[in-house]
């Protein structure tokens, strides 16, 4: 059985991506109680998945080891993953939150050696690959997993796979009996950080996602492009496996459409010119990128990054909203079909591979919220008064790059902590 302990003094964090986990430590580094709940297997979010950042292309790692290594030193944040809220009841300074947690049929006895994945032999599609590779039925969910320990797929329950694993683990750390269960806990406080998701690239029907193998979007680009990823950073297309040397980017993939959705994503032109270095660094200048692009959208910092990618020769820009995707039967490539809006020409251009640059949805349910909340058009969390001691972070308030994030989730933090600061004095 889970025990929380927590008082209206609390602060929950709902989301353990970089803008959660940040909200959490920022809190409990000035000494508050928090309880961080994270629907994943582990914390860290979509930016665990990034391969780079921008501008600097540094890699996610090191913030990454940072942040879990101030998660592990300090005594009052709590950390529940596979974990869902699913009621709030009560007022700002007084909510009583009921939390689901799933169970990972691997307990705190794991050490993380992995002996359980190698005696399984079942194989799953591995979602932290968004589907590119596939993982083992007792799976690390990444290498830099936090908690490090291995996760048991309920798929595998009572087959033989399930009690190899078992079998296999030296430190008693798998059990097959663990059950879901419901925990309750006070809070006087909460912080919203639920993160994003990549549009539905299957509701672009012109850009034959669903229909064209060779066809992606930039979330799985970054993972495919990542050393660490299923292809080793190889880029290559999925129809054949080879490798794509003269690649399309089409910017706006569901975003400002009002057939989508309404807002700008904010990271997309960024991401996109970053995973041009992608190219370059996998094939040298064999490797040639095409952005197709409405505007683009390169703001403070970024635009010295913007013009050193737009006097790469292997790199070419066509202003032009792509107007549909077909197929070469033959070879498998896609054709880009649109105008050319600087010349005003029509073009039927082929590529090896076609990269859509997906809009950020955010991961926010109205029709599911455990309260009511005011949620904009666009699906964010308005800071509204209505909303009482819940705060949006991140890019549950906004489309967020994570500089932008961070910022946003520390000043969450302090309004969460402003809250439970009224009521200690209340109460004192």
């Amino acid at each position: 059985m889970t025990e929380v302990i927590a008082t209206n003094q609390t602060i929950l964090v709902v989301g353990g991506g970089i803008s959660g986990l940040t909200a959490a430590l920022e809190a409990a580094e000035t000494g508050k109680q928090v309880v961080l709940v994270e629907k994943r297997p582990y914390v860290g979010g979509r930016v665990t998945q990034l391969y780079k950042y921008f501008p600097k292309l540094c890699y996610p790692t090191c913030g990454l080891e940072i942040n879990q290594r101030r998660a592990k030193m300090n005594p009052n944040l709590t950390i529940l993953t596979m974990a869902e809220v699913t009621d709030i009841q009560g007022e700002a300074g007084n909510y009583t939150a009921s939390v689901k947690i799933s169970p990972r049929y691997v307990n705190d006895n794991c050490t993380g050696c992995g002996d359980c994945a190698k005696a399984v032999s079942a194989e799953f599609d591995d979602e932290y690959n968004y589907g590119l590779g596939k993982r083992k039925g007792a799976y690390l969910p990444h290498r830099m997993a936090h908690p490090q320990r291995y996760v048991i797929d309920p798929a595998i329950l009572g087959t033989e796979d399930a009690e190899k694993a078992k079998t296999a683990c030296k430190a008693g750390a798998v059990d097959l009996d663990m059950q879901e269960e419901t925990v309750s806990f006070k809070a006087g406080a909460v912080v919203w950080a639920t993160g994003w998701q990549p549009y539905d690239a299957n509701k672009i029907q012109p850009y034959g996602y669903d229909r064209f193998q060779n066809v992606i979007t930039n979330v799985e680009f970054e993972r495919m492009a990542d050393p660490n990823g299923p292809t080793g950073g190889k880029i290559v297309r999925p129809s054949d496996g080879e490798v794509a040397k003269n690649i399309a980017f089409i910017q706006c993939a569901g975003s400002r459409d009002k057939n989508h959705l309404l807002h700008c994503s904010r990271i997309c032109c960024m991401a996109t010119l970053k995973q041009t270095h992608y190219v370059q660094e996998a094939l040298g200048d064999e490797g040639k990128s095409t952005i197709y692009y409405i505007d683009i959208r390169a703001i403070d910092r970024f635009e010295d990054f913007y013009q050193t990618v737009r006097e790469n020769p292997n790199v070419s820009f066509i202003k032009s909203k792509v107007a549909s995707i077909t197929q070469n039967r033959e070879n498998g490539n896609p054709v880009l079909n649109g105008v050319d809006t600087e010349g005003y020409h029509r073009y039927a251009n082929e590529h090896d591979l076609v990269v859509l640059a997906v809009g950020m949805q955010p991961s926010v349910d109205k029709s599911s919220f455990p309260v009511d909340i005011v949620i904009n058009e666009e699906g964010f969390i308005e800071p509204a008064t209505e909303n009482g001691g819940i705060f949006a972070a991140g890019c549950s308030s906004d489309a967020l790059d994570v500089n932008r994030a961070v910022q946003q989730a520390t000043g969450a933090a302090l309004r969460a902590i402003q809250v439970v600061n009224r009521v200690a004095g209340t109460e004192g």
